[in-house]
């Protein structure tokens, strides 16, 4: 079977080896998203993405000028490429942070590009060392390319296993130098084979001591200096006294000894009485909730009353509560105030909670412990889908930074807690006269509670109900909105309450039963009011049209689009730009704008350091000037380099609402998809001499995918109400079909490539890594602009695209 049977004997342990370094490379993938999540910002992730697939695709370039030279010298490069990512892997990650990249001055100042393409290089880089060694092994057992091919992705399925069991162990500084002797072991097994196995070893130990000599401060996190906590680490006397962390969040505990922290958002000015002490708790270094000292006297809590969200509690006292994301516990703390006498919350950080209950029950007054608390750890969806309960009020937290947000650095965000799924969800577990309460900042221009106003309306419209005007209202402080859905409609009481409530506490109302516009803008005063002709505009019959002018994205956020957080619309564009120099940049949603810019900064960085070398490359690769075989074998690999990852991101999405939690949802999903296409890359063993053995699993592909857009929720919403267990193992059976299939087209193309023409195997891994690449960036976009099914079937498309382009190649011959 083997192009070189004596050489396959002398490497046993070459498929190990291989799945050692692809394990740890997906590994320090998902850590970079991670760690560039804490420093930076969570839209980096698909720069990481992009960069990871840079350093693939350039090996192929590589490998194509240099494969003859490099083979000859197997034994020594294909280790030589593993023990460079060991090393590279912390040591890029640790020159990076010292680059002065800022992507807040990315669109002022002239130098920030530049950092940022320097720091993409130097993050490829590791990953190129990895995708070397794997493309040389491909190249040089062409004939055993399904069990390599198998091997690169069980070891990378393996691998995203790994790093999230990591970070549940220890902080990520840690489980990068874990990650790079994860590497380090890949050269072992094929130490066995050199004169003097005792190198092998030496080589590792060497690699050792420099890992332990490298500098003292390399796990040390260089974070942005205008994250949130950054920017109260200014202030004279404060301090980080503690940190903890899992693969949800990296948690800083900040107190502030000159100056105390008075952190409550949509307080009252009116308010007479300030918050007790306080310890700020940061998720990322952002997304600050206020750890506040209470000592049982009700009377230091009394501020509590003085915000918008307590407007609920003054229409109708609830005796069961739900509140979704209890964070640090000031919605505990208002509850308390209101004495509500049944509470639950949720959180999906338990590291949190438990942290505060075991070193904070005292400070706190034990609100995590006392006996009207039930408290549910998970994600806000599942619990409410979940249980039969019903509530007198849902209260969502205020759970993100109002700078992050302004900024529109959660543009890139999936948030499944404020779709029209979602809202019908927690209006169905309302009990007669109830109230959904959403709290959100309030933004100039309007966008968030105009948003969720329109998400309201359209929610109560799905649930039948034919005038959903009659069952909301919105209210608004100097920082911060709340909107109110009643399970019933507006009484006469209610507004009367509502008006008392805002006029004790100079809120304004923007929206009521039968509102009229001199009502409205009263104390915190727009230009206009925009909030109430907004919300007039969306319960009216031109709703489409007002959402089509409006200068932001303020449509409905759906569970198929659930970027509740992109308001970017292209046609504003040209206003924004304008107002440069008078403020008008921060209206930019910054978060979409870097995706853009890095898709096409992928696009730009693929095509010269893998399209352009390959192609003034031509007659060193063996091919004539002009050849359809060259068109048609990149169309194929480019298709599949796209479609695959197109597949992969929508899934992992999709299931989050099934397993109830993105952390399970990334890593059941990923580790199932790579070790399932692992076995079905192996299967094709059987399948390379087939004339056309690649249509059947392209064909199998389409028809699973279009299977699962039109049945999902039917065949996920069986299984809804059961144990995590049970629902992992039915997402495992779900997706190991589609898996088992999507493993073949890519070493079944190979295989036929490696009997055409070997010189060509090379430029298919480069092609393949070029368009993957774009791909990730691309997936965002298209689900974005178009949702998940849309990215699924964009898939479908490619892959059947692939399946026109490879019989091609033998006719060219």
């Amino acid at each position: 079977m083997s192009a070189n049977p004596e050489a396959m004997n002398r490497y046993p342990g070459l498929p190990l080896a291989i799945a050692l370094v692809s394990g740890a490379a997906i590994g320090y993938e998902i850590l970079l998203m991670r760690l560039f999540s804490i420093i930076q910002w969570h839209h980096f992730a698909y720069m990481i993405i992009s960069l990871a697939l840079l350093g693939y695709g350039a090996s192929g370039v590589v490998l194509a000028l240099y494969r003859d030279w490099l083979n000859a010298r197997f034994q020594w490069v294909f280790p030589g490429g593993i023990l460079l990512f060991s090393l590279s892997a912390p040591g890029c990650f640790w020159l990076g942070q010292r680059l002065p990249f800022n992507p807040s001055e990315l669109f002022w100042s002239p130098a920030q590009p530049l950092y940022l393409l320097m720091l993409y290089l130097l993050l490829a880089l590791p990953f190129f060392f990895a995708a070397s060694a794997v493309g040389l092994a491909l190249f040089r057992f062409r004939d055993e390319v399904s069990s390599i091919y198998a091997a690169d992705l069980a070891g990378a399925g393996l691998g995203s296993l790994v790093i999230i069991g990591l970070l549940f162990l220890v902080p990520p500084g840690q489980a990068l130098i874990a990650l790079a002797l994860i590497g380090l072991a890949g050269i072992l097994p094929v130490s066995i084979a050199w004169e003097k196995s005792w190198r092998g070893p030496a080589v590792c130990a060497a690699a050792l001591a420099l890992l332990w000599l490298a500098p003292s401060d390399w796990k040390t996190l260089h974070i942005s200096p205008y994250k949130e906590m950054q920017q109260l680490l200014r202030i004279p006397g404060t301090r980080i006294i503690d940190s903890f962390s899992n693969p949800i969040a990296y948690t800083d505990v900040v107190e502030s000894r000159v100056t105390p922290l008075r952190h409550a958002p949509g307080l009252s000015l009116n308010a007479e009485r300030e918050p007790p002490a306080q310890y700020a708790l940061f998720s990322d270094a952002g997304n600050m909730s206020a750890l506040t000292r209470y000592n049982g006297d009700r009377a230091t809590i009394s501020y509590l009353d003085q915000t918008t969200s307590a407007l609920p509690y003054h229409l109708n006292k609830p005796e069961q509560l739900l509140i979704l994301g209890v964070g640090a516990g000031s919605d505990l703390l208002q509850a308390e105030w209101f004495g509500v006498p049944s509470v639950d919350a949720v959180e999906l950080n338990g590291q949190l909670i438990d942290y505060i209950k075991t070193r904070y029950d005292a400070f706190s007054g034990g609100i995590f412990t006392n006996g009207r608390l039930r408290l549910h750890i998970g994600e806000a969806r599942g619990f409410v889908s979940g249980t039969k309960l019903r509530f007198d009020l849902i209260q969502i937290a205020l759970m993100d930074a109002y700078g992050a947000s302004s900024a529109g650095l959660y543009a890139l965000s999936e948030n499944y807690l404020y779709t029209v799924e979602a809202l019908q969800e927690y209006i169905r577990h309302l009990q007669p006269g109830g109230y959904l309460a959403l709290t959100r900042w309030a933004k100039m221009p309007p966008r968030d509670a105009l948003k969720l106003f329109a998400t309201a309306a359209e929610a109560l419209e799905r649930s039948g109900i034919s005038e959903p005007g009659r069952r909301l209202l919105l209210i608004r402080g100097w920082q911060t909105s709340t909107l109110l859905v009643k399970n019933g409609e507006v009484a006469l009481a209610d507004v009367v309450k509502l008006k008392t409530f805002c006029e004790d506490r100079s809120f304004d109302i923007d929206y009521y039963p039968g509102i009229t516009e001199p009502e409205t803008n009263r104390f915190n005063q727009l230009p206009e009011s925009y909030y109430y002709q907004g919300a007039s505009q969306i319960l009216g019959a031109g709703r489409a049209a007002y959402l089509d002018r409006y200068k932001f994205a303020i449509d409905p956020a759906t569970d198929d689009r659930p970027y509740f957080f992109q308001f970017f619309k292209w046609t504003t564009l040209p206003e924004i730009l304008s107002l440069y120099g008078q403020g008008g940049i921060s209206l930019l949603e910054t978060g979409y704008i870097i995706l853009v810019a890095g898709a096409l900064q992928a696009l730009l960085a693929a095509a010269l350091f893998i399209g352009l070398p390959m192609w003034r490359c031509k007659q060193r690769l063996g091919l004539p000037d002009y050849s359809p075989r060259l068109w048609r074998v990149m169309g194929y690999f480019f298709l599949l380099g796209n479609a695959f990852l197109f597949i992969e991101i929508a899934f992992i999405q999709k299931f989050i609402l099934f397993l109830h939690h993105p952390v399970y949802s990334v890593t059941v999903v990923l580790c199932t998809f790579l070790i399932s296409a692992s076995v079905g890359s192996y299967a094709t063993r059987s399948l390379h001499a087939m004339r056309h053995g690649h249509i059947a699993p392209i064909l199998g592909i389409a028809a699973l995918a279009l299977f699962y857009i039109l049945f999902f929720k039917n065949l996920t919403g069986v299984f809804l109400d059961q144990f995590v267990p049970v629902k992992i193992a039915v997402t495992v059976l779900l997706i190991s079909p589609l898996g088992f299939l999507m493993g073949m087209p890519f070493p079944l193309g190979l295989q036929r490539v490696a009997v055409l023409s070997p010189s060509l195997i090379p430029w298919a891994w480069g092609v393949n890594g070029f368009a993957s690449v774009i791909s990730a960036s691309l997936a965002t976009l298209i689900a974005i602009h178009g949702g998940f099914n849309v990215l699924i079937l964009t898939a479908v498309g490619l892959y059947l695209g692939a399946a026109v382009c490879l019989p091609r190649i033998e006719r060219a011959l």
